[in-house]
């Protein structure tokens, strides 16, 4: 996926209205989305500290014909009839979005959220607890939103994927960052719901029946748009300076977007030097995304899945295929290409996570008296 394909869409903006977005947000300064989380269900959530060992694989409601289906899966290759009869009764990993630092970025995280609803995704599972908003603030604690990740892993067995945009991305790796012990040797497991910590810092893994401490979990998936910039000099995010593009190995696959020319990044059309990079062997990806992307609107994509002719293209999408413009469905392709590869590897980690879960869940099975 190259910067060549920039001819893909229709109503891209240009450059000038890309200087344009810039000159009126840096106007608007640093001025976020209020942290609106409000807390409650104290007794509820006395009832959710504690898990006991294959309490939450034992309790997954999947008939062997099901588990067969699944297990069938070509990661790299679902289809929406996959998706729908599927995925969809299938475990499903909790994915948390993070916004954009600057109000309303947070509404181009709503679009991508509801695009992803349109394509399949059980909406409850993008809903960020405990108010139901799509995505998370970029200010909100690295240390509470590992916290949250092992709380939803202890008790629905799926490893979260983390999404981010502009200042949000680079939240995503500090989420990574914390989970690795990167800042602090122990990390409190965070009730998302009750929107407390809890007083301790272990959880019941939910295959093993082991406990095993927040600082070491990993991820599913994560990925990055627009990550870097003057979002850097931000108090909040100086603890990524010299370490943004280096990924810890607690992610199964990380992608970070390039825009071509992306004057928020600081990319000013080096194309994908200043890429990021695995710490270890993890699996990381660069793509370089048009130069006629814009940095404010990037994630917004939700017009993409309102055709069956799109949807069908989308789901046809595999990393590096070459694109003819000419074949593409009638309708919007704003942010075409950003779209289709989130949506490709959400759809194999989706799926992936399942199958570990349904070995995971016959072995503990095959292994009861």
């Amino acid at each position: 996926m190259r910067a060549g394909t920039r001819a893909l869409g229709r109503g891209r903006r240009s450059l000038a209205q890309s200087l344009a977005i810039a000159l009126l947000l840096l106007a608007a300064g640093c001025a976020t989305l209020p942290d609106v989380n409000t807390g409650g269900a104290g007794n509820e959530a006395a009832q959710r500290e504690t898990v006991a060992a294959g309490s939450v694989l034992r309790s997954l409601q999947l008939t062997p014909e099901l588990e067969n289906r699944i297990l069938a899966l070509d990661p790299d290759h679902i289809s929406e009839s996959d998706v729908r009869s599927v995925l969809e009764k299938a475990p499903t990993p909790r994915i948390i979005m993070i916004h954009g630092g600057v109000y309303p970025v947070h509404l181009a995280m709503t679009s991508l959220g509801k695009f992803l609803v349109g394509m399949g995704y059980p909406e409850d599972k993008i809903r960020q607890q405990p108010d139901g908003r799509y995505s998370e603030s970029p200010y909100t604690s690295s240390s509470k939103l590992a916290g949250a990740i092992a709380w939803y892993y202890e008790h629905e067995a799926t490893r979260v994927m983390l999404i981010g945009h502009s200042q949000g991305g680079m939240h995503v790796i500090k989420v990574l960052d914390e989970l690795a012990g990167e800042f602090s040797p122990s990390i409190a497991v965070w009730d998302p719901i009750a929107d407390r910590p809890l007083d301790r810092s272990t959880i019941t893994d939910p295959v093993s029946g082991q406990q095993r401490p927040v600082v070491g979990l990993s991820v599913a998936y994560a990925s990055a748009v627009g990550a870097g910039g003057p979002a850097l000099l931000l108090p909040n995010q100086w603890p990524m300076i010299g370490r943004l593009r280096d990924i810890p190995d607690n992610v199964d696959e990380f992608t970070g977007y390039a825009i071509g020319v992306d004057l928020f990044a600081w990319n000013f059309g080096e194309g994908i030097s200043g890429s990021f990079r695995s710490r270890g062997s993890g699996t990381v990806r660069n793509v370089v995304l048009p130069a006629d992307y814009v940095h404010v609107t990037a994630p917004a994509t939700r017009a993409l899945a309102s055709s069956q002719a799109m949807r069908d293209w989308l789901n046809a999408y595999v990393p590096g295929m070459d694109v003819d413009p000419s074949s593409l469905p009638d309708g919007p392709h704003d942010n075409l290409l950003y779209a289709a590869d989130v949506w490709f590897s959400i759809k194999k980690h989706w799926c992936l996570e399942a199958q570990r879960l349904v070995r995971a869940r016959r072995a503990v099975t095959a292994a009861a008296p």
